[in-house]
C-alpha cells in the first residue's frame, strides 16, 4: 500500500471518532502554544530591556557618588563628584567623547498660565547633555555652556510637558514658573515614550545644573548627583571605563588600597547581564511549557494503545489477506503523527495571537519567534513519532490468526 493512501486510511480511521481525536490533540496544541508564546515573550522581554539600556544613550557609562569606609568610620561623603570632574572625563580620557553632570532638582509644582503640573522628572544637566543620552530636539534649542556658566533661567521640556501644559499653543518662548522661579522654555525634546516600568520619560523638564543648584536648591556646593559620559564606540567601553577609574582616582586623591569614592559602571555590560538573565528565564518557561507537550503524547499513546484494541479484528483480516506488518505499523505511526501535527498547528496558531495579544497589553514590543514555531513543528512531529511508535509496533507485532479470534 502506498504512503499517500496510507495517509487515507489513517486519517479516515481518525474521523470516526473525531471528539475523541480532538481530546486527544489538546494536550499537544496547550504545549505547543505554551512554548511558542514563552519564547515569544522572552524575546520580547529581552529586546523591551536592550531598548530601554539604549534610550539612555550611546555607549553610556555611569558614574556614581560612593559612601567609603576608612578607619573603620563610614564616610557618607556628599561632596564626591563635581562639575570640575565631569570637564576632566570629557576633556582628558581619550575614549570618551562627551559627558555630562546631572543635578536632580527634586519634585516641584510648574505653573503656566492656570495650569499647573508635577513633572516627573527636573533634572539640571550639562551642555553634552543631549549628545550623551542622544535625545534629539524636535523643536527650538539647547542651553550652552555660556548659559550654564550664568546660570541662566532656561528650560527645555519633554513633549508630555507641552500636552499638559500648552496642550496645542506654542511653547517657544513661554515663561513657565519652577518653585516660583520663571523659566523661559527653549526648546522641546523628541518623543521617547515609556521606560521598562511603564514611565514617561517625556515627562521632564532640562535646566542648566548651576541654576538648579543656584536658585531651585539654594546651594553653594559644586557637587553632582551623577555624571553620564559617552565612549566614543561600543569597542571602546571597557578602556573609557578604565580612564574614568584612573582619572578619578588621581584627581580625589585616593591612595592604593583606599576604596574609591565612585563607582563606574558600564551600561552595555549591565544590559549584557540582563539579556542573559530573560535568556535563562525564557529557557527555563519554555521548558515547563514542554511539559504539557510530554503530557499531550502520553495521552496520544493512550489513546493509539486503545485504538489497537478497538481494531484489533481489522488488523487480523488485513494481514490475513496478505497486508505486511510494516503497513500495519505505517498505518498506526501515521495515525499518530497526524494527532501530534494536527494539535502543533493549531498550538502554533494559538501561541502566534498570545505572542501579539500578550505584549500589547503590556506595552512591549511584538516578536513573533519563528525558531520557536519551527521548533514547534519539528517537535510535535517527534512527539507523534516516539509516543507512536509502542502502539503501531504492538499492532504489527498481532498474531493473524490470534487477531481473527478477538472479540
Amino acid at each position: 500500500m502506498g504512503f499517500w493512501l496510507t495517509v487515507r486510511v489513517a486519517l479516515r480511521a481518525l474521523a470516526k471518532n473525531k471528539m475523541r481525536a480532538a481530546l486527544t490533540v489538546l494536550g499537544v496544541v496547550i504545549g505547543i502554544a505554551a512554548v511558542t508564546t514563552m519564547v515569544s515573550l522572552g524575546q520580547s522581554a529581552t529586546q523591551l530591556v536592550q531598548s530601554e539600556f539604549s534610550s539612555l544613550g550611546t555607549n553610556v557609562l555611569v558614574v556614581f557618588p560612593q559612601a567609603t569606609r576608612r578607619r573603620g568610620a563610614l564616610r557618607n561623603l556628599a561632596i564626591t563628584l563635581t562639575a570640575d570632574d565631569c570637564d576632566a572625563i570629557a576633556d582628558e580620557a581619550e575614549s570618551v567623547i562627551a559627558a555630562t553632570p546631572i543635578v536632580g532638582a527634586g519634585g516641584a509644582q510648574v505653573i503656566y498660565g492656570h495650569t499647573n503640573i508635577n513633572p516627573r522628572d527636573l533634572i539640571g544637566v550639562g551642555a553634552d547633555y543631549l549628545a550623551v543620552r542622544n535625545w534629539p530636539l524636535r523643536h527650538g534649542g539647547f542651553f550652552s555652556s555660556r548659559e550654564i556658566d550664568s546660570g541662566a533661567k532656561v528650560c527645555v521640556i519633554g513633549h508630555s510637558i507641552v500636552v499638559k501644559l500648552f496642550q496645542t499653543a506654542d511653547p517657544l518662548g513661554a515663561k513657565i514658573r519652577i518653585r516660583n522661579t520663571p523659566f523661559e522654555v527653549i526648546g522641546v525634546l523628541e518623543t521617547k515614550g515609556a521606560n521598562i516600568v511603564g514611565e514617561d520619560q517625556d515627562d521632564i523638564i532640562l535646566m542648566p545644573y548651576t541654576t538648579v543648584r543656584k536658585r531651585l536648591q539654594g546651594s553653594d556646593f559644586s557637587n553632582v548627583d551623577v555624571i553620564l559620559a559617552s565612549a566614543s564606540s561600543a569597542a571602546t567601553m571597557t578602556s573609557a571605563q578604565q580612564e574614568i577609574s584612573q582619572l578619578l582616582l588621581e584627581r580625589h586623591r585616593i591612595r592604593p588600597g583606599d576604596a574609591p569614592d565612585f563607582n563606574v559602571q558600564n551600561m552595555s555590560e549591565i544590559a549584557a547581564q540582563f539579556a542573559v538573565i530573560t535568556g535563562i528565564l525564557t529557557l527555563m518557561l519554555a521548558m515547563i511549557a514542554c511539559i504539557s507537550l510530554v503530557v499531550g503524547g502520553v495521552g496520544i499513546m493512550n489513546i493509539m494503545l486503545v485504538s489497537v484494541t478497538e481494531r484489533t479484528r481489522e488488523i487480523g483480516i488485513r494481514m490475513a489477506i496478505g497486508a505486511r506488518s510494516s503497513a500495519v505499523r505505517s498505518q498506526f505511526l501515521i495515525e499518530s503523527i497526524v494527532l501530534s501535527l494536527t494539535g502543533g498547528f493549531i498550538g502554533i496558531v494559538l501561541g502566534v495571537i498570545l505572542s501579539l495579544a500578550i505584549p500589547k497589553l503590556l506595552g512591549w514590543p511584538t516578536l513573533i519567534s519563528s525558531l520557536a514555531i519551527a521548533g514547534s513543528v519539528v517537535f510535535s512531529a517527534a512527539v507523534g513519532i516516539f509516543f507512536g511508535y509502542y502502539p503501531a509496533r504492538k499492532a504489527a507485532s498481532l498474531d493473524p490468526i490470534e487477531a481473527l479470534r478477538y472479540e
